[in-house]
């Protein structure tokens, strides 16, 4: 639990440092990575960030070996209320009351996955096939990169309205899902006897490549919708879908099974059927500035 409660201040300050940082920068954008690497790097805020992300990474490690994966992103969702409280603090961000009632039904959502769970009786699987988690993963990596890249173009349309970032945290959600099941990947292979052989385990299974192939995308895109988009919306949105994929598909891939008990599987659930409607319903637009009228002056005290 303090693992999860690390991961999640972590996350969130990281993601807040890095957003800071990159209101400052120029212009970024995906079709010139190399330009938004150096960018990034020569900011010393940005570089604070993301070794709190990373240390974040590090504290799901633990996570993942004493919980199983649908509780484990059950208190992970848990972080988006440190979020929104550091975005309105420390970049100025300021949430409707549509996207507040969003995050509630979030938060519940979370409560029905935290009562489903039971001590004792739910199991942490330690593997997976190598075939099933590419059978899921490989769909998943090109359904984020085509979304995002159509939410790029649709972006660049004249006269479109202010999009909110729900397009991009879909699409950097999906690429942060994988990696996350990549991550309690290498976790099965920390109970190894012997430093050596979990090393070699690790570099025989596909667990570190997909880790490199979401790292490198994912912080390109990441970087990109940051820079365009309200963190406290973006980052909720990814967080969600990230812990949507993670547990459904994880609980599944690495064969954690559901609660037998007919209660404690409802809430389940619906705690996820909940977190899945919110997504859908929220604004995918914000609202444009007003412009004054043609021809107006503007007045002067």
């Amino acid at each position: 639990m303090i693992a999860a409660l690390m991961a999640n201040t972590l996350y969130s300050l990281g993601f807040v440092l890095e957003k800071r940082a990159l209101t400052s920068l120029p212009e970024v954008s995906i079709r010139q990575p190399a330009r938004l690497l150096r960018l990034v790097l020569g900011s010393p805020l940005w570089i604070g960030g993301s070794l709190a992300l990373a240390s974040g990474f590090g504290a799901q490690l633990v996570v993942y070996r004493t919980l199983p994966i649908a509780a484990a992103q059950g208190i992970f969702v848990s972080g988006l209320v440190l979020l929104v409280l550091l975005s309105a603090r420390l970049l100025g961000e300021e949430t409707t009351g549509r996207e507040r009632y969003a995050l509630g039904a979030i938060l519940a959502a979370l409560l029905m996955v935290v009562l489903s769970l039971k001590e004792g009786s739910d199991t942490v699987s330690r593997s997976a096939p190598y075939q099933l988690i590419l059978l899921v993963c490989v769909p998943s990596l090109a359904g984020g990169v085509w979304l995002y890249g159509a939410a790029e173009r649709r972006s660049r349309h004249r006269h479109r309205a202010p999009t909110t970032g729900v397009e991009y945290g879909v699409a950097v959600g999906l690429l942060y899902g994988v990696s996350s099941l990549a991550i309690k990947g290498v976790s099965s292979y920390l109970t190894t006897s012997g430093l050596g052989g979990a090393v070699v385990g690790v570099l025989r299974s596909p667990y570190p490549y997909i880790l490199m192939f979401t790292g490198a995308f994912g912080l390109v895109m990441s970087q990109a919708a940051l820079q365009r988009c309200r963190a406290s919306l973006i980052v909720p949105v990814c967080t969600t879908v990230t812990c949507l994929y993670t547990a459904v598909l994880g609980t599944l891939s690495f064969g954690e099974a559901l609660p037998h008990d007919p209660l404690r599987l409802a809430l389940r659930l619906a705690g996820t059927a909940l977190a899945v409607s919110v997504l859908l319903a929220m604004p995918k637009h914000d609202t444009a500035p007003q412009q004054p009228p043609v021809g107006a002056k503007e007045l002067t005290p």
